[in-house]
C-alpha cells in the first residue's frame, strides 16, 4: 500500500504575527510550520534534557503555547494550529 500525503497538511496557511515572529513569513503548509518550529527549538536548545518529547518555551514560544512554560510535542502541534488561518 502506498501512502500519499494528506492534502490538508500541504495546503498553504496564513500565519499569525506571533507565529511569524518565530518561524518567518507565511503562508506555509502545516507540515512546513511544524518543521520550522523544530528548527527553532533545536537552534535555541529548548528540548527538556530529561524528556526530549517536551519543549521548554522561551518568551516567543510562550505566546504560541498560551503562556505555558513547557508542553509536549503533541500539545505543541495542537496549540500552534490556533495560529494558522
Amino acid at each position: 500500500m502506498v501512502r500519499t500525503a494528506n492534502p490538508a497538511l500541504l495546503k498553504p496557511m496564513n500565519l499569525s504575527p506571533e507565529l511569524e515572529a518565530v518561524i518567518g513569513k507565511g503562508p506555509m503548509s502545516r507540515g512546513e510550520v511544524v518543521k520550522q518550529i523544530w528548527v527553532y527549538i533545536k537552534k535555541h536548545d529548548l528540548q527538556n534534557p530529561a524528556n526530549k518529547r517536551n519543549i521548554l518555551a522561551d518568551e516567543k514560544l510562550k505566546v504560541l503555547f498560551g503562556g505555558k512554560g513547557e508542553v509536549t510535542m503533541f500539545e505543541m502541534t495542537k496549540l500552534v494550529s490556533a495560529h494558522l488561518k
